[in-house]
């Protein structure tokens, strides 16, 4: 199927579509600054140049949109035209990707990728819930903190009853 534009309008469109500082990749930043995450942005030097990098846990996160990176979910869809260019560019994406991560990890990097999908409002606070709870434990094991595992039923009152207190009721 040929495109319904024409080469001008569509290097005129895609032309718009911003690799930096996108809505997801924002949410994810903010999130991490209101919870005492310092960072920095896409260094270079790094393999895949990261979008956040936390040197301090050695941490990267890339925030990866669902198309470019060929994530298969709901938001995925092969476009129509052009289809044999575009499947053969998310391919080399997504080995590009894989060949960064292994580089990342061989430099002693731990590497979280956060799809778009996973930002969407349903399933946004789990997602940062989940990159927090990582992240903590990540902050543990880099101070060498104990992290101690407390059942429920063990957990005390921290309160007693206020007739204990010789107050009537």
């Amino acid at each position: 199927m040929a495109d319904r534009m024409t080469k001008e309008q569509r290097h005129n469109c895609m032309s718009h579509i911003k690799g930096r500082n996108t809505k997801p990749e924002l949410l994810v930043r903010k999130f991490l600054w209101h919870h005492g995450f310092r960072y920095r942005l896409y260094d270079k030097k790094l393999p895949g140049k990261p979008d956040i990098i936390m040197r301090k846990w050695r941490t990267v996160i890339f925030v990866n949109g669902c198309f470019w990176h060929g994530h298969e979910c709901d938001n995925f869809r092969p476009p129509k035209s052009n289809t044999q260019f575009w499947k053969n560019k998310i391919e080399t994406n997504k080995k590009r990707d894989q060949l960064n991560i292994q580089k990342l990890g061989f430099l002693g990097y731990r590497v979280i990728t956060i799809w778009e999908c996973e930002l969407t409002k349903k399933k946004r606070d789990k997602t940062l819930d989940s990159l927090l709870i990582t992240l903590s434990q990540i902050v543990l094991k880099e101070t060498n903190t104990k992290a101690y595992h407390i059942e429920e039923n063990d957990l005390s009152i921290a309160a007693e009853t206020s007739i204990s207190y010789g107050l009537k009721k």
